[in-house]
């Protein structure tokens, strides 16, 4: 486990973590410790547990919002997907009406060609 020294309100703090994650503790801390410094500076002097708590639920409020934008995103993802499916589902109906109409088309024109050329229709199991 590594240790890293933070900062928060002019306090450091001793904390352990993951090999590799100092960093990314150090760049938590130092949020965190925005929240702390803008309360005190909002607040005044109310009480380092009183100010930590109150950072702690912003920090929260914040998450919790973050979380309901997930879920609309994720549900707007959603829908787009199942729109898609649905267009997907038409533009594969569309190619085979366009291949059918040209396989039509093309032995229409196969039969103009015979006709013109004066040769009799090929054989066929119909016939």
């Amino acid at each position: 486990m590594a240790q890293v020294t933070v900062t928060i309100d002019g306090k450091a703090y001793r904390m352990a973590c993951d090999e590799g994650q100092e960093d990314h503790l150090v760049e938590l801390a130092t949020q965190f410790d925005r929240y702390v410094s803008h309360l005190k500076r909002q607040f005044g002097e109310i009480g380092d547990l009183r100010i930590t708590v109150m950072a702690g639920i912003m920090v929260m409020d914040e998450m919790a919002e973050m979380n309901r934008r997930i879920q609309a995103l994720e549900a707007e993802v959603g829908e787009l997907r199942q729109g898609s499916h649905g267009i997907l589902a038409a533009a594969a109906q569309q190619e085979d009406a366009v291949t059918d109409a040209l396989g039509e088309l093309a032995e229409r024109l196969n039969a103009i060609s015979r006709k013109l050329n004066g040769r009799p229709a090929p054989a066929t199991a119909e016939n």
